[in-house]
């Protein structure tokens, strides 16, 4: 009996070493490497797509003609947040003008090689307030920083709303 035991002790430890090893290497040293290159929180082309794709929504889904006039107070609220060995991913938060007047909070991230078909940058985006699906309900932090979601995420919206 004492020998299954040990055995299995054996065993386990080993496994949780390999599945321990396969989460400390960093996505720039895999067999196809991240290369961290991605662009800037009021990077032009990524708030001019998060506008093209809120006015394609509203106008498409919900007949409605609201759209995002401008965009200030861009902030980073986590670079790699999750861990080095994930997709590279930019997280941030900017107060976006709309077109009925009102200022409401855009939480996005921008996510490298996650464009179509893995090619360019992928940006998902949340309106606070606007998420009328509820695709990243409450509030729209499932597009947070895994960490700052339960720690957190009160500190970043100082001042956005």
């Amino acid at each position: 009996m004492m020998r299954l035991f040990v055995v299995l002790a054996a065993w386990l430890a080993c496994c949780a070493t390999v599945q321990a090893q396969q989460f400390t290497t960093p996505a720039e040293e895999r067999f196809s490497p991240y290369y961290e290159r991605l662009p800037a929180c009021d990077n032009s082309w990524v708030v001019g797509r998060i506008s093209d794709r809120f006015r394609e929504k509203e106008s498409s889904y919900w007949n409605s003609t609201l759209t995002i006039v401008g965009y200030d107070r861009f902030r980073e609220i986590g670079y790699r947040a999750n861990n080095s060995s994930y997709i590279p991913r930019r997280y941030c938060i900017a107060r976006a003008t709309m077109s009925d007047k009102k200022e409401r909070t855009v939480i996005y991230e921008i996510q490298e090689d996650l464009g179509i078909i893995g090619w360019g940058y992928g940006v998902e985006w949340c309106v606070i307030g606007l998420d009328r699906n509820s695709a990243y309900s409450p509030a729209c932090s499932a597009l947070r920083p895994y960490a700052e979601r339960f720690l957190g995420d009160k500190a970043s919206r100082v001042g956005y709303e």
